[in-house]
């Protein structure tokens, strides 16, 4: 009976450690991946501030129109 225990044991060690394995060596294979793609395709840096403007003015019209609308409605 005891020599069965030591098994389960010896097996439950063997397949986490598999596993714990795979997960290092997946985790070591998707930074170089990262590596890889930033070295090659960066990102690029946005060209100008002009857009946020327009941007935020159209997002305070939408809001104000929202506002004006749901005001007429519950009237």
């Amino acid at each position: 009976m005891e020599n069965l225990v030591f098994e389960g044991f010896k097996f439950m060690a063997l397949g986490m450690g598999t596993v714990f394995s795979f997960l290092i060596l997946m985790i070591g294979a998707m930074n170089l991946q990262s590596y890889i793609i930033n070295k090659f395709f960066p990102e690029s840096a946005p060209v100008s501030g002009a857009g946020k403007t327009e941007n935020k003015n159209a997002k305070t019209a939408a809001v104000t129109a929202a506002v004006m609308h749901h005001n007429n409605v519950k009237r």
